[in-house]
């Protein structure tokens, strides 16, 4: 999101999310099908209204008044998720929901408590203030508002610790440093959720190397804010959120080789420093030398 407008909600495209365990682990594929991958006995109603309606593929299924023209289909829970999401209403009862009841909707959640995940990719984001984030829930706009619906879970405790493994905006260039790279982040055991907010100050960068080679890149330096929460009622969304800002300055970056006779300089330079330094010491050892061997005498 940003501050012209624009809005790009559960991006896909060109970034994946991999399914962790307890334990950090990735969980295999043919484990994901044995999670969540039953039917849930739900609610009476709905199993009872499964078993009228039948598997038929010309079968139109309802979208429990979400309808935005006549004869419109929500044959799948997620078609029954986004009529809502469209709607703005929140999604609730999915047991009592024909098709979620016959996906197990409510099993596959609880299948995946305790999980975590693994996010990686890339977003283009427009070069104005705005922020990214990751949380719980259907994301949709309600009256020009930003909602997370979470509705459909049993419990607010999301544990929103967090590893930044790595961060930047553009592309890397020699010397770079991310000052988030390798940030790992624990949650509060006192608190059963909260957010985290990361203020980025992204300052332009370009570097031009000996060849000539232009790279418009990017770096920022953060600050990093925590706040428990409680209950969703007290406002706000668990999760991860970054807000960037751009710098209106730019800095310049330039790789130059240094001449040979910069490089003769430099060693005469060096030479004459140790000449220097030896005839000091010499002047020493040697007045010292004398001034010793009068005593003696």
């Amino acid at each position: 999101m940003d501050v012209t407008g624009n809005a790009h909600l559960d991006v896909a495209h060109s970034v994946y999310k991999r399914r962790l365990d307890a334990r950090g682990e990735p969980i295999a594929q043919a484990e994901r099908h044995a999670l969540g991958g039953s039917m849930h006995d739900g609610d009476g109603r709905a199993r009872e209204a499964l078993n009228e309606e039948g598997e038929g593929e010309d079968k139109c299924g309802s979208c429990y008044g979400a309808e935005e023209r006549e004869g419109d289909c929500c044959n799948t829970c997620e078609d029954v998720r986004e009529a809502y999401r469209r709607k703005g209403w929140a999604f609730k009862n999915a047991d009592s929901m024909v098709q979620c009841a016959r996906e197990g909707f409510t099993a596959k959640l609880h299948a995946q408590e305790g999980e975590g995940c693994r996010v990686s990719g890339y977003l283009d984001v427009n070069r104005v203030a705005g922020n990214f984030h990751f949380a719980p829930g259907k994301a949709f706009d309600r009256g020009g508002v930003h909602v997370h619906d979470l509705q459909p879970f049993d419990t607010y405790d999301f544990d929103t610790s967090h590893t930044v493994h790595s961060l930047s905006f553009g592309e890397k260039y020699p010397g770079a440093q991310n000052p988030l790279d390798a940030e790992v982040v624990q949650m509060p055991a006192l608190t059963p959720t909260g957010m985290y907010s990361y203020f980025l100050k992204v300052v332009p960068t370009e570097y031009e190397d000996k060849a000539g080679r232009v790279i418009d890149s990017n770096q920022f330096s953060f600050t990093r804010h925590y706040r428990a929460m409680k209950s969703i009622m007290g406002g706000g969304v668990p999760g991860v959120f970054f807000f960037y800002d751009l710098s209106p300055l730019r800095v310049h970056y330039v790789e130059e080789r240094r001449s040979a006779l910069h490089f003769l300089t430099s060693v005469l330079a060096i030479l004459g420093g140790v000449f220097t330094v030896s005839g000091m010491v010499d002047g020493m050892v040697y007045h010292g030398s004398k001034a010793i061997a009068k005593k003696m005498e």
